[in-house]
């Protein structure tokens, strides 16, 4: 019994000091690559109808953990020569930046679509492209790619 008693304690010593070496926390530094990004259903591009009449919000992420100070996020919006503002849509969101207060992670720009019909010979499109921010952080997902640093709606 006695012998039972002595193997029972040396394999839980054995296990808790391979249980306090296994658990080094500064082994492994948790990925932490913050970054901006936009979709719609995790899609790049995406079309509208020629007959929608609704206000839509186009969100931008900040993928990143929590922020204490605020980020301004420098876009463009880059119509194509088929539409245009007022007949097309009517851009919501006005001027070129978003601001991410703290604790913020996704800010709208917002587009109004107007019932109109459209050249299909001509560019019916709006980019929405994301450029820079004011903590030099990815635009687009990290990569290579940069997937969904811009979004293009197509309206048809």
């Amino acid at each position: 019994m006695r012998k039972n008693l002595k193997y029972i304690y040396k394999a839980s010593l054995l296990v808790v000091v391979a249980l306090m070496f296994s658990c080094n926390k500064e082994e492994f530094k948790p990925y932490d690559h913050p970054f901006f990004h936009i979709h719609v259903g995790n899609k790049s591009a995406i079309e509208v109808a020629t007959d929608r009449k609704d206000q839509v919000d186009y969100n931008v992420y900040l993928s990143a953990v929590l922020q204490f100070d605020p980020i301004d996020l420098k876009y463009e919006v880059v119509v194509g020569n088929g539409l245009q503002a007022g007949r097309d849509f009517e851009l919501i969101t006005q001027g070129n930046t978003l601001n991410f207060p703290n604790g913020i992670f996704e800010r709208p720009v917002t587009i109004k679509w107007l019932a109109a019909a459209v050249d299909p010979a001509k560019n019916n499109t709006i980019t929405i492209r994301l450029l820079s921010n004011s903590k030099n952080y990815t635009i687009g997902l990290p990569g290579p790619d940069q997937l969904q640093k811009e979004l293009i709606i197509t309206k048809k």
